[in-house]
């Protein structure tokens, strides 16, 4: 694919061929070898193509082969790389991080003008849950915030190494004697409880911040300076993803995990006590049924979907026989029995789910070529 193509999912970045397995060849297909040559060769399509949900411009493409000189695996003869690149805004989902292991989750994205604001009308750029601090007890992600606004009023550069920092005593000296490049006065009236008209602090380094939407001032004044945030590589845009229908554990009959494997949402032990909290226990039911590893119930319930029927009674799911057979190969003997107290037998219910009505429907979703 040439430099500068916009690509979209399925695309062919590479063409490649590959031949099938023969058996024997007959007569007939060997004259036609001996006419053709190997272009007779059954082949099939294995071209590298843009995978599911990516897209972006191709900005280099780069072909290595043994004819060059380059080092290849065993067996490799030519290794094509094709390197496609996006621009990306930042977005809500997105993680970003401080220096301190403060990472977080862009939860909202709002105007400027909606933006809380400092007494001379400056927005601030990110606000961060305060509740992120106590807990985890790094408090120099505080300590940079306001280093960070005296090196900025005082317009230059300051340095606090890791274990051989900046100690409290030293920032609060700082911000106590920071003066402005027009080299106003340092702002005593600091510490009489007064806003410093040019630094817009309260002895705590803290400041009044108004509400951008209303205009009033918080309640309370809030801690504001400037610090590293850096955007992570764990973008919204690549981890978003839904399943419809799709592969299964050979083992297990549970939906496969990871958006890689087109697989489903795992329903962890937490959220199933979540939902025994709600007393949702018919949500509970088909999460752990017909949502996952019921044979014959998840195709009695597309066929009932499909036909505007309601749902049927699940039946007993795979993870259930799985955990039986595991107790039986520890020579414990366990036995299945109804509501009326009669034996069932774990040979009887997979021939009823073989009974199941076929309906033209791949429940296993798209097949892996």
């Amino acid at each position: 694919i040439r430099i500068g193509a916009d690509v979209k999912p399925g695309d062919i970045l590479v063409g490649k061929v590959t031949p099938k397995g023969e058996t024997e060849l007959t007569p007939e297909e060997k004259l036609l070898r001996a006419i053709f040559g190997e272009k007779a060769r059954e082949v099939r399509d294995t071209s590298l193509r843009v995978p599911h949900g990516e897209y972006g411009k191709v900005i280099d493409v780069k072909v290595f082969s043994r004819e060059n000189g380059d080092e290849l695996a065993p067996g490799v003869n030519k290794l094509v790389k094709v390197y496609v690149a996006q621009k990306r805004k930042i977005t809500v989902g997105d993680k970003m991080a401080g220096r301190h292991g403060n990472k977080g989750v862009i939860a909202r994205i709002l105007p400027e003008e909606d933006m809380p604001y400092l007494p001379d009308g400056t927005p601030v750029d990110i606000v961060l849950n305060p509740l992120g601090v106590p807990s985890r007890m790094n408090i120099g992600q505080i300590l940079e915030t306001h280093l960070g606004w005296v090196a900025n009023k005082e317009r230059k550069f300051l340095a606090s190494p890791p274990f051989d920092g900046a100690r409290e005593e030293e920032i609060l000296e700082a911000m106590k004697n920071a003066r402005t490049p027009e080299g106003n006065v340092p702002f005593e009236e600091f510490f009489d409880h007064r806003v410093s008209p040019d630094l817009c602090l309260f002895p705590q380094g803290k400041t009044v911040l108004y509400d951008g939407r209303t205009g009033e001032p918080f309640d309370n004044e809030v801690t504001v300076g400037y610090i590293y945030m850096m955007k992570l590589a764990h973008l919204v845009e690549t981890k978003i993803h839904a399943r419809s229908t799709g592969p299964y554990s050979l083992v297990t009959q549970q939906p496969l995990g990871g958006k890689a494997q087109f697989g489903g949402q795992r329903f962890g032990e937490m959220e199933v006590w979540a939902l025994e909290g709600y007393g949702a226990a018919y949500t509970l039911q088909e999460m752990l049924t017909v949502k996952s590893d019921d044979i014959a119930g998840r195709v009695k319930a597309y066929e009932a979907i499909v036909k505007g029927k309601n749902v049927l009674q699940p039946s007993l799911p795979e993870s259930f026989k799985v955990l039986v057979k595991e107790l039986q190969s520890l020579c414990l003997s366990v036995k299945i029995f109804d509501a009326k107290g009669r034996e069932i037998s774990l040979e009887e219910m997979e021939s009823a789910e073989e009974e199941v009505p076929h309906l033209g429907v791949n429940l296993q979703g798209r097949e892996k070529k």
